[in-house]
């Protein structure tokens, strides 16, 4: 017992000395009055806050020293006692008060006030709880400050991206299609109204003059919307002007709006602001783009300038690979067409045949079609095409089609089977091609007036029939492997006579087959286009065959026989 009456008092100045610390290290500002309003107690951050030096602030009357008074110069609302409040025995509290500090100025505070205990000794005193306000409120300050300033940055961010997204979009209209005109109607219609209300593309013709190539309106039926209507409104002098300013080198151009809209496309359009800009690269200028805004529409700032001459150096570009495309093309077209041959004379036969090289492809093939004479008035018909796409595979079929002709010149009188047969031989030793496929056929009069056709097919498409009554049949005879698979296996020949007026057709695979469609239903369609056009002269129906049935994304070769119309 004694011992435990000896621990207490320790106990209680342990608790003491604790409080007094937390008292004394608390974040905010504290002190307590008695009934009087007199300041009884304090810890040294309301000693700091309020601008008191230590000790001082202890003995101030409260209501008196701290609360801003009416007639006291600081045109402060006047506030209640917090000893008021505390009488009615309820705590009480507020965020928009003001201490006055020792030096008079003013203090923002926010504040909670709370009886003391009535064993105090105080009477009706109070404990004050103080935060300097001005300083929270400056925190909340910078971080709604922060907060702005992030939502600017979200919403300049969202921007950019949107724009990036735009530009991207723009890129993909020029180089989703190597033609053109197509690329520069998708291009216009992007333009307007993201940059312009108006936009107008002119390129350079071989005449030296501009064509007005593609154009786009923010407003419907103000110009004609279909590209195949032509713009027949004359370009002002001022803007006519400028295209020939920069089609002589010059950089962006600042056109000076009509003073009044005229019958012109300026006019039409109620253009305020234009700017034409090159399209231009390196040394090369293809044309210009000239973008206008109505009074509607705000003035191009810096950052309008800067994406419109954007847009124009990828719009220059773009033209700059379609061109590259269409010389590449035109080069393998014309190499292609150079190592084809061209046809014989033969009394008593029709000859034509027909090349189409694949639209989206600047490569030479390995397709070939050939016509030559044999011995005792025969004529040999060849269609062929060598596996690839490439100069390699245009060189392999060159040398294949020249040892096929001599194969066939040299020994006249074997079948077609034969002959192919030690073109598969001669090609193996020599590695002449990887694979190919062909069929030749050979047509023999036979004094009458009429033909006899033999014929043998490695691999490739069956040829095609055709009688003067409109009857089709495909020739499904005399067929076997494809070249380059089993060099020393027999191949048949087979035989039928062609009747007078009878068309013969040989033909590719991709006049029949496609990415989007089998090979049965290309079959099909090609006895039916054939059937309602077979009127029409030879060198036109393979023309008409290849552009209505081929798929464009490869090379067609056709050839053609027509034996002479019944008497």
């Amino acid at each position: 017992m004694e011992s435990s009456d000896a621990g207490a008092p320790a106990v209680s100045l342990v608790g003491d000395a604790l409080m007094s610390e937390l008292f004394a290290a608390a974040g905010a500002g504290i002190y307590a009055v008695n009934a009087q309003g007199v300041v009884i107690a304090c810890n040294p951050w309301a000693e700091h806050l309020l601008g008191y030096a230590p000790d001082t602030l202890i003995g101030v009357n409260a209501h008196q020293a701290l609360h801003p008074h009416v007639g006291d110069g600081l045109n402060l609302p006047t506030q209640r006692s917090v000893l008021e409040d505390i009488a009615l025995g309820k705590r009480s509290s507020g965020d928009r008060a003001v201490l006055l500090r020792a030096d008079g100025s003013a203090l923002q505070v926010w504040w909670r006030a709370a009886p003391l205990p009535p064993d105090a000794g105080h009477g009706n005193g109070a404990v004050v709880v103080f935060h300097d306000a001005s300083a929270q409120r400056e925190r909340d300050g910078q971080r709604a400050y922060r907060y702005a300033h992030s939502e600017t940055m979200r919403e300049q961010a969202e921007y950019d991206l949107a724009e990036i997204a735009w530009l991207a979009e723009l890129t993909l209209a020029m180089v989703s299609t190597l033609n053109a005109d197509e690329a520069l109607r998708r291009l216009v219609r992007l333009l307007v109204p993201h940059l312009a209300d108006t936009a107008v593309i002119h390129l350079a013709a071989e005449s030296r003059a501009l064509d007005r190539t593609a154009w786009a309106h923010h407003t419907p039926e103000v110009l004609p919307a279909n590209p195949d209507e032509s713009l027949a409104l004359p370009d002002a002098p001022a803007h006519t002007e400028a295209l020939q300013r920069v089609m002589r080198g010059a950089g962006v151009q600042y056109v000076t709006p009509p003073g009044s809209f005229g019958p012109d496309l300026l006019g039409v359009v109620e253009a305020t602001e234009i700017i034409v800009l090159p399209l231009r690269l390196r040394a090369t200028t293809f044309g210009a783009l000239t973008l206008i805004r109505s009074a509607a529409s705000p003035p191009y700032n810096e950052a309008d300038q800067a994406v419109a001459e954007e847009v124009a150096r990828r719009t220059a570009l773009g033209l700059d690979n379609t061109r590259l495309h269409a010389a590449q093309a035109d080069i393998a077209a014309t190499l292609q067409r150079a190592l084809l041959t061209d046809l014989p004379d033969v009394p008593g036969l029709e000859l034509a045949a027909h090349y189409q090289p694949a639209q989206h492809a600047a490569e030479v093939g390995g397709d070939w079609y050939d016509a030559f004479p044999l011995e005792g008035g025969d004529t040999a018909l060849v269609i062929g095409d060598v596996t690839g796409h490439d100069i390699k595979a245009a060189s392999r079929m060159s040398e294949l089609r020249n040892m096929l002709r001599a194969l066939a010149v040299d020994r006249p009188e074997e079948s077609p089977g034969q002959i192919l047969r030690r073109l598969d031989t001669a090609q193996a030793r020599l590695a002449l091609a990887d694979s190919a496929t062909t069929v030749l056929a050979r047509l023999r009069p036979d004094g009458t007036g009429s033909w006899d056709l033999a014929w043998s097919t490695a691999g490739h498409p069956p040829p095609l029939l055709i009688t003067a009554d409109g009857s089709t049949s495909y020739l499904t005879g005399g067929k076997s492997l494809l070249l380059g698979v089993r060099p020393t296996t027999e191949r048949p020949t087979a035989e039928t006579p062609l009747p007078a007026g009878a068309t013969l057709l040989l033909y590719t695979d991709w006049l029949i087959e496609s990415r989007t469609q089998n090979l049965d239903t290309g079959m099909t369609r090609l006895r039916q286009h054939i059937t309602t056009h077979q009127h029409l002269p030879l060198p036109q129906l393979c023309a008409q065959l290849a552009r209505e049935l081929g798929d464009t994304r490869d090379d067609i070769t056709l050839i053609a026989a027509r034996t002479p119309p019944p008497n």
